[in-house]
Parts: C-alpha cells; sequence; structure tokens
C-alpha cells in the first residue's frame, strides 16, 4: 500500500470497528485507512470477513462450505469472488509483463461450465460445455506466467500463447507442450524469434476390459519432436505443469471431479482462476523454493497477503 501523500511505501498500522486495514506511511508518519469500497466493489462486509472467505475458496472449500462457515450468503460469497477475481486479474496483468524465463511448460486442464459438452444444445450459453484452463508456468521459478480460459481450441490457443508473449521478456527461452497440434501453428506465429520449442507426446496404454471407468490411464512411452529452434533434449519436460494441475484440482472446488462443485457460470469459473493463480504467484510459498514464485522471479521481495492482492 501507498501513502496518498507522499506515494512512499505505507506498513499495517491496525484496524478500524467497521473491520477495514489502517496503514501508516513510513515517511511522512501519516496514517489513513483502506477505503473498503475500493477494495470488494462497494461491500460494507469488513475486510477481515472478506479475507476469511476468500480464503476458504482458495483452500479447497465450496461455496456453501465457505456460507455455513461465515454465515455470509453464498451470492454475496460469489460476488466478493468476482470482485476479487477482477482484482486479481488486473494485478497479474500489471506486474507480470517482460518477466525474464529459461523453461516454459505448458499444459491444458479440463473442466466444464454448468454442463458436460456432450448434454450442451444449439440453444444453450456458448460458454456452457467444456472450459479448457491453458497454463504456462516456468519450471524454475515456480511462476505462472500466463493462463487463458476457452474451448481446447485454435482460437483459444492463439489467445494464450499472445499473452504468453506479453508476459515474457524478448530473450530466448525454451518451451515444452503437449502434442496438442494448434500449439505448433500459434508458437510459430507468435513466438519464433524467442523460443525453442519442443512437444512431449505420451503413448497411453489402451485401458483393459474390466478396469474401472474412472481410472488413470497408463503412459507406456514418450516421444519428444522438436518443433522449433534448437531445444535442450535434457530440459523438454511437462512435469511442473502437470503438478501444478494436481493443485488447481486440490485447490479449487470447482475443479474437483465427480462432485456438484462445478461452476454454473463463466464468470465466476474465471474469478476463481484469477484468484487462485495471483495467490499461487503472489501470497503462497513454495516448498521447493522456500519462497513465493513471485519473489524467485524477482517481481516482488515479500510474502503477499490477501488483502494485498484486493487493493
Amino acid at each position: 500500500m501507498t501513502c496518498p501523500t507522499c506515494k512512499a511505501e505505507a506498513q499495517r498500522f491496525g484496524t478500524n470497528r467497521n473491520g477495514s486495514q489502517r496503514f501508516r506511511c513510513v515517511e511522512c508518519k501519516k496514517t489513513f485507512s483502506a477505503k473498503l469500497e475500493d477494495r470488494i466493489a462497494g461491500s460494507t462486509i469488513p475486510l477481515a470477513q472478506v479475507e476469511k472467505v476468500l480464503q476458504l475458496l482458495i483452500e479447497g472449500c465450496s461455496v456453501r462450505s465457505a456460507e455455513r462457515i461465515s454465515g455470509l450468503h453464498r451470492d454475496t460469497i460469489l460476488k466478493l469472488l468476482v470482485a476479487a477475481g477482477e482484482k486479481c486479474e488486473k494485478l497479474m496483468a500489471r506486474l507480470i509483463v517482460n518477466v525474464p524465463v529459461q523453461d516454459i511448460e505448458a499444459d491444458e486442464i479440463w473442466s466444464f461450465i454448468q454442463k458436460k459438452e456432450k448434454q450442451v444444445t444449439q440453444d444453450d450459453d456458448p460458454n456452457y460445455g467444456d472450459a479448457y484452463c491453458f497454463v504456462a508456468i516456468e519450471r524454475n521459478t515456480k511462476l505462472v506466467v500466463n493462463f487463458a480460459l476457452g474451448k481446447r481450441n485454435q482460437a483459444t490457443t492463439d489467445i494464450f500463447i499472445e499473452g504468453l508473449r506479453h508476459a515474457t521478456a524478448r530473450q530466448g527461452f525454451q518451451i515444452t507442450a503437449d502434442g496438442f497440434v494448434p500449439y505448433v501453428s500459434a508458437i510459430e506465429n507468435t513466438l519464433a524469434d524467442r523460443v525453442s520449442f519442443s512437444q512431449l507426446i505420451k503413448v497411453y496404454r489402451a485401458t483393459p476390459e474390466g478396469e474401472r471407468k474412472y481410472s488413470p490411464a497408463e503412459v507406456v512411452s514418450t516421444e519428444v519432436v522438436p518443433v522449433l529452434g534448437d531445444p535442450d533434449p535434457r530440459r523438454v519436460c511437462t512435469s511442473i505443469v502437470e503438478r501444478q494441475n494436481l493443485t488447481m484440482r486440490m485447490q479449487m472446488r470447482r475443479l474437483t471431479r465427480l462432485t456438484n462443485g462445478f461452476s454454473k457460470k463463466w464468470e465466476n469459473h474465471w474469478a476463481a482462476l484469477c484468484l487462485h493463480f495471483a495467490y499461487y504467484n503472489f501470497c503462497r510459498i513454495h516448498r521447493s523454493i522456500r519462497v513465493t514464485p513471485a519473489m524467485q522471479a524477482g517481481i516482488t521481495d515479500r510474502v503477499w497477503d490477501i488483502a494485498e492482492l484486493l487493493g
């Protein structure tokens, strides 16, 4: 938080009776309050309660679970989620720009909105059905550099790669993706001046008769296919981004399979993704690097909290 008078850095300095955070400027020593209406879209709910509700959603609780724990109505919780998601989206668009990277791993994770794809009719909202989240993560810093939500097609892939170009610096880096064909043209048209690109294609064993429907398929072999530039075979990997897929399914109830917690609206789904990735990048300490991904990437110098994401 910056001081409105001298624009210097301010530190937390207690709270008001309504729960809003107070700050004191390091330079001029003036104190001021964080305006709740500027943080949570006009809500009068105390900021401490807002943080608690968002923390529940971040840690994998459903909206109705958060409703029972917090005492807030589910519609209010969803409004807070959307408002927080908008702020997190703007925050990442402002800070994750021209980031130096070395190894990018890209993948897509499946989910659905309102109903599964086979149940969608011509009269339904075009956002209903399959909703794939494309994720690009830097292997060394664990920073989620970019993500996109949409159908698993060329259009969404192009938007995803355009965002990746905006987020990364001009220096060369290596990118690894799965065998999804639209990656080839999207990366060649957008990132050909700065990347070496290869695809890691996995061959799965056919499901034996009698095996459960939801058992994971077994990988029997992998094939590395160089596509662009001169990729180093030793750096071709998608393990980190696939581990991020597990984190997403564990931390977002709407991505947990075989439940009724799936998203009913595209806006809520997108807001949940923005909140998750902002918290993952700026607030959550990664156990392997012992700092947050944003700190490891040099974007920030401290661990943030949820109030700073909203600010």
